[in-house]
């Protein structure tokens, strides 16, 4: 364990030191972010000048559902979507025959690809995604109690390995289709987890919690502080999300076994 923290620490490094090299992107990003939450909140408070709630949801537990998107989607473009997207983006190792380097190292094929890049300016997003959970959960005072709090930091861990596990079973397709990103059609539905499940029909809800499980990475952690959530649903959304990992990594050995060395 601790070879691979050493490991990770390294990684960080070195991304910090090649990112930090174009200072210009900071105030670009801190711009973008800065944007993106004001649209973002702006948005929820014209939904609900006029209503108290929609669909069961207030405003203060929507706008937790915003953090909690905020942060899994800083926390994605921190470092899981850097590492993977080096493998099989565009001119990714996979393509470009890179690939070869990264198998010759004794390191687990897995970790290497899923840390090695780090993204520091999503930092940026990180904290104001974790201020809009802070002010969220100040509105929703004494309703949230100390189990609920508990449950909610364990059921955004495991939204977080349900994002990472999705994106490493779209990442492995590429060992089985070169050409065809896979994971930016998972980022156009991932959106939709910026709003709760229950503003969605009754189908789209379903699909959205089990089929393609964005709603488990946004709603459902919320929904155990607003007391809502069902035992049933948490007990699922962790098998689930131990299901997903298991299911991933295997899908992504296989894809490993078919990668056709570019020395060969």
């Amino acid at each position: 364990m601790r070879y691979y923290l050493n490991l990770i620490r390294q990684f960080i490094q070195a991304s910090f030191q090649q990112e930090l090299a174009y200072r210009s992107n900071f105030l670009i990003g801190l711009l973008h972010s800065l944007l993106s939450l004001g649209t973002g909140v702006l948005s929820l408070a014209v939904l609900f000048e006029q209503v108290e709630s929609i669909q069961g949801w207030e405003f203060a537990a929507t706008l937790a559902v915003l953090g909690v998107f905020m942060t899994v989607g800083a926390l994605q473009n921190l470092f899981i979507s850097p590492s993977l997207e080096s493998l099989a983006g565009i001119g990714g190792d996979v393509l470009s025959g890179q690939l070869d380097f990264t198998l010759l190292r004794p390191v687990n094929k897995q970790f290497l690809v899923s840390f090695r890049r780090w993204q520091p300016f999503a930092l940026i997003d990180l904290a104001l995604g974790l201020g809009v959970l802070v002010v969220a959960i100040t509105r929703m005072g004494s309703s949230v109690t100390s189990t609920g709090l508990i449950t909610f930091v364990v059921l955004l861990a495991s939204g977080m390995v349900v994002l990472y596990a999705i994106l490493l079973a779209f990442t492995a397709m590429v060992f089985w289709s070169p050409g065809f990103l896979f994971t930016w059609v998972f980022s156009g539905v991932f959106q939709m987890a910026r709003y709760p499940l229950g503003l969605y029909p009754g189908w789209l809800r379903l699909v959205l919690t089990w089929i393609i499980p964005v709603g488990l990475i946004t709603t459902v952690p919320v929904q155990a502080l607003t007391g809502d959530l069902e035992p049933a649903m948490l007990g699922g959304s962790l098998a689930l999300a131990a299901g997903l990992l298991i299911a991933a990594s295997w899908l992504f050995r296989v894809g490993l076994q078919r990668y056709a060395s570019a020395s060969s």
